[in-house]
């Protein structure tokens, strides 16, 4: 399953590709629209991006269980090595601790994250401040030629600006395309 990251210059137009869409069997489930205009997306009753997406709760999350992951080992060698409650600590102790830090470091990389925008939306910034809408179309392998096929031939307006392959991993890089990757046969270059 690949991401396509389209740029629309309007709600009326994000309608359309939604309608369109759902009609060759894409489901609101794999289609999210992101836009400054999130009432605009209610009253027209088009699929709005999630917190996973828009925000970097993930990358931010995981980053920060990493930090207190390592945190909760220093903490634990210094615990076995300086014995401040003797020799004797079961070590159940030192995977509490240990725990204890990466759960503090989730929680604490969650709160930043979710004052922070997503970074693989940060590319698309400027063109959601402008008042463009983002729509992403999670596209299963069978679908995608569909999608694209779809997308082309009756949404000019519409720019194909990113594919993500790894949708999932919050540390991929996304490049944003400055043209159609599209080639004959509706295959990408990175095909």
């Amino acid at each position: 399953m690949k991401c396509l990251y389209y740029t629309a210059p309007t709600l009326d137009s994000a309608r359309r590709i939604h309608d369109d869409l759902h009609a060759v069997g894409v489901q609101d489930f794999f289609l999210h629209v992101i836009c400054k205009d999130e009432a605009g997306l209610e009253q027209r009753h088009i699929p709005a991006g999630n917190y996973l997406e828009t925000l970097d709760l993930s990358r931010d999350g995981l980053i920060g269980s990493a930090i207190g992951f390592c945190a909760g080992l220093i903490g634990a060698a210094l615990l076995k090595v300086f014995a401040p409650f003797g020799p004797h600590v079961p070590n159940l102790v030192y995977f509490a601790t240990v725990a204890a830090a990466t759960l503090f470091g989730a929680w604490e990389g969650g709160l930043t994250g979710i004052a922070s925008e997503n970074k693989k939306l940060a590319k698309f910034h400027d063109d959601l401040e402008a008042g463009r809408c983002l729509i992403l179309i999670y596209a299963l392998q069978e679908q995608e030629a569909v999608v694209l096929r779809t997308m082309r031939a009756r949404h000019p307006e519409a720019q194909l600006a990113a594919i993500d392959r790894h949708f999932i991993n919050p540390f991929s890089p996304l490049r944003r395309r400055a043209e159609s990757p599209v080639l004959e046969g509706g295959l990408t270059q990175e095909d």
